[in-house]
């Protein structure tokens, strides 16, 4: 048998999270983090669907030349209610990593986010909102706007391994070849298709790129549906857990510095809908403990299989362009995103930046049932290292 895959698989639902501290977490909840699956709540690939159908597959030639399928333009009443609330709540001195509904309210602009909250997770799993104030705002006002809506589309965990609940996606210089150690979020490298580690993903446009930096997103299940057809052998190798994703050093004491899984899951129980988990650069960086003899490294099917992953998604892709305050929301139960590589403007120019969010969506609140032991948790997913503090920094680091 190969190294590693002699591993076990947990098999065992740990407590749900306990109360946590305020003085560490103002929220008084704690970012659940990276985990195995639990083994008894894999499926094998026999009890995938043969197709799946509802209003998360989707075409993208049904929206390309159709954008008011899926985009919103704020109206002067809904910026009028996130500043006011905003100002409130930068008024109240809270501090932003202890923000949520009950101290930025949104009477009005709240029903429709239930709404779209529901269209995320449930429905085609996308939106871009357009024409958020940010140039009239700022960095700082934009951004307790910004992490005030993302609280009535779910709870914002944490991103990496310093806590970053209100991140930044802008190139840093870090080397992009170095992927055992860097994150591309931080480079101006192209990012493959991938999903982020919770259930969605916000990016506020606070500054362009000269060229390049756009994005591209995929239906999972329009994706599913085409390899079950062409390619069942790519699909299968897919849903099982052989894949090992490398954690890049944000680990706490006593945890596997790589994860064991699968790409794809069948969400346990009830629905069965189609769950996908995956980032290439994630299952590429890892060389480091297969050249050891620690883990088995990727087999020629596997190989195989995430190139047929990524060009099927390049080839049934929906391409957007994110203007400066654009928000883009979207699922990563069902959606896989990418971005093209870019180039900066000159200084004095500002350089492309985007504040991401990754919020969760618990099951007792409408969120997906899935196959790890933090699915009840509020915060589930994330990042997080020991009990490092949640930062909500105002720009990137």
């Amino acid at each position: 048998m190969a190294p590693g895959l002699t591993a076990t698989l947990p098999n065992h639902s740990p407590t749900i999270q306990k109360q946590v501290p305020r003085s560490i977490f103002p929220d008084g909840i704690k970012t659940s983090g990276q985990h195995p699956p639990l083994t008894h709540q894999l499926s094998p690939y026999e009890d995938f669907p043969d197709e799946i159908t509802g209003a998360t597959v989707w075409d993208a030639d049904d929206y390309k030349n159709n954008p008011e399928r899926w985009t919103h333009w704020f109206t002067e009443e809904e910026v009028a209610e996130m500043s006011e609330a905003a100002d409130s709540f930068r008024d109240a001195e809270i501090p932003l990593t202890g923000i949520s509904k009950d101290n930025f309210r949104l009477p009005r602009f709240s029903t429709f986010l239930e709404s779209m909250r529901y269209e995320l997770l449930n429905g085609k799993g996308f939106i871009l909102f357009k024409g958020f104030p940010v140039e009239k705002w700022g960095n700082h006002k934009s951004a307790i706007a910004y992490m005030g809506l993302g609280t009535y589309l779910g709870y914002f965990v944490s991103q990496n391994g310093k806590g970053h609940v209100l991140g930044h996606v802008k190139d840093l210089g870090d080397d992009a070849k170095q992927i055992d150690k860097v994150r591309i979020y931080r480079t101006n490298a192209r990012q493959f298709f991938h999903a982020d580690d919770s259930d969605l993903v916000g990016l506020l446009c606070i500054a362009r790129a000269l060229e390049g930096g756009e994005s591209d997103i995929a239906s999972v299940h329009h994706v599913y549906n085409v390899l079950r057809r062409e390619r069942p052998d790519v699909l299968k190798t897919l849903t099982e857990p052989i894949w090992y994703f490398d954690r890049k050093g944000e680990v706490s004491k006593g945890e596997d510095p790589y994860i064991r899984t699968s790409a794809l899951y069948l969400e346990p129980g009830g629905k069965g809908r189609v769950y996908c988990k995956y980032d290439p650069y994630f299952i590429r960086s890892l060389e480091r403990f297969s050249s050891a003899g620690i883990i088995p490294p990727l087999s020629p099917a596997q190989l195989e299989a995430a190139d047929v992953l990524e060009a099927t998604c390049n080839r049934l892709a929906l391409h957007m362009i994110l203007e400066v305050g654009d928000i883009q929301f979207l699922s990563n139960e069902h959606i896989l995103h990418a971005r093209t590589e870019y180039i900066d403007h000159a200084p004095p120019a500002p350089r492309r930046h985007l504040m991401r969010l990754w919020l969760a969506t618990p099951e007792s609140e409408g969120g997906w049932r899935l196959p790890f032991h933090d699915s009840q948790e509020k915060k589930r997913g994330g990042i997080q290292v020991d009990d490092v503090a949640p930062v909500a920094h105002l720009d990137a680091e």
